[in-house]
């Protein structure tokens, strides 16, 4: 306990959330943050209270009163002088990814970096806190190891674990489509995750694509990527947000609608369409707008018949419907025949992953991160 002291009085709260801010800090005019001169933030959220952010880790406070976020002592320790970094592996609209190795417990992580002073990002960063830290960790999404903040560049930086194989949209570029029976079971667990995600945290993911579908070298699905996910207080909460990547947005969405959980069924129907056939079921070559018309009015898309199985066309049928409220739930889609058609096969997906990716690459990439 005496190293859980140690790291209580490094993280000392900037703000308390009964009595406001301490002497000396500095307020932003949309009161979404404050800044203390010696080097550490708060991040203030409505919903879920303060976010304290330094160099040696994170905690949150509620009502004055300060909570370890995870369910164990040692998770938050998790400061930028305990990382090592090395190259990017990838970026988004909102963050740039690293790779980086965890000195202390010699584990390689992603560093997902967010700028504090952009109102938009930090919006995006407590998103991905919410979801990823304040509950029961669950297998079906990328697991949260910690953040801190880094003062000389205004970052704070979300450690999660690395995915060492890569996203579907990885697979793609290297093998051009997923056969069917190796789909549905992905698809499965990736139905799990979803189900999750709507029916225990009651969020909208709002950016579902392959590219924010990961799968390790295990074979095991993860989605990530929350930053512009939504909270649903109840069954009857609608989302009114245009947010997300045009080219996977349901129509009730692209028409400014409330929208709700089956908005992701939409994307999630158009990604394993992309996966499973190869190709974008839409022409998105002229521009945004062109591509929102044909979403809106085009006939839904539909895998050509003749190359794939009358299960697997009725599961993107069923994704795809225009209607959202004709859509199934994400725990309806797992009795499915899609998913049941090849339920009882064996399918190794740790091996598929590894004939996708080469794992002495991928090993020898982790040697040398280690070696460091």
């Amino acid at each position: 306990m005496a190293g859980l002291e140690e790291l209580r009085r490094k993280l000392q709260p900037l703000f308390d959330a009964d009595i406001g801010p301490s002497p000396g800090m500095s307020m932003d005019p949309c009161e979404s943050y404050m800044v203390s001169s010696e080097g550490a933030v708060n991040l203030l959220s409505k919903s879920s209270g303060v976010y304290n952010f330094s160099e040696h880790g994170l905690e949150k406070q509620t009502n004055g009163i300060i909570h370890d976020i995870d369910r164990s002592e040692q998770a938050y320790r998790c400061s930028s002088n305990e990382m090592h970094v090395f190259g990017a592996i990838g970026c988004g609209s909102s963050s740039i990814v690293y790779k980086a190795i965890h000195i202390t417990i010699h584990r390689i992580l992603a560093l997902k970096r967010i700028n504090v002073f952009e109102k938009e990002k930090r919006q995006q960063l407590l998103n991905e806190i919410r979801t990823l830290c304040e509950a029961p960790y669950f297998q079906g999404l990328v697991e949260f190891q910690g953040a801190f903040y880094t003062p000389d560049s205004g970052n704070i930086s979300i450690a999660l674990e690395y995915v060492d194989g890569g996203s579907f949209a990885d697979v793609l570029r290297l093998r051009k489509s997923i056969p069917e029976p190796v789909l549905s079971h992905m698809v499965h667990n990736l139905l799990i995750s979803l189900g999750y995600l709507h029916g225990e945290r009651h969020l909208v993911h709002r950016d579902i694509k392959p590219a924010n579908l990961l799968i390790n070298l295990r074979g095991e699905t993860k989605i990530s990527d929350f930053g512009i996910s939504a909270a649903l207080d109840n069954s009857v909460s609608m989302c009114e947000t245009f947010v997300g990547t045009v080219t996977y947005m349901s129509p009730e969405r692209i028409q400014n609608e409330s929208y709700s959980f089956a908005a992701d069924i939409w994307s999630f129907g158009v990604t394993v369409f992309e996966c499973a056939t190869g190709k974008f079921p839409y022409s998105a070559t002229e521009g945004a707008v062109n591509l929102m018309l044909q979403i809106l009015y085009d006939p839904s898309p539909s895998p050509p018949r003749d190359k794939f199985s009358p299960e697997f066309c009725s599961f993107i049928d069923a994704c795809l419907h225009k209607d959202p409220n004709t859509r199934p739930r994400a725990d309806e889609l797992l009795a499915h025949p899609f998913i049941r058609k090849y339920e009882k096969e064996t399918v190794d997906l740790g091996a598929y992953v590894r004939s996708v990716f080469n794992p002495v690459s991928k090993l020898k990439d982790m040697a040398d991160v280690s070696f460091w």
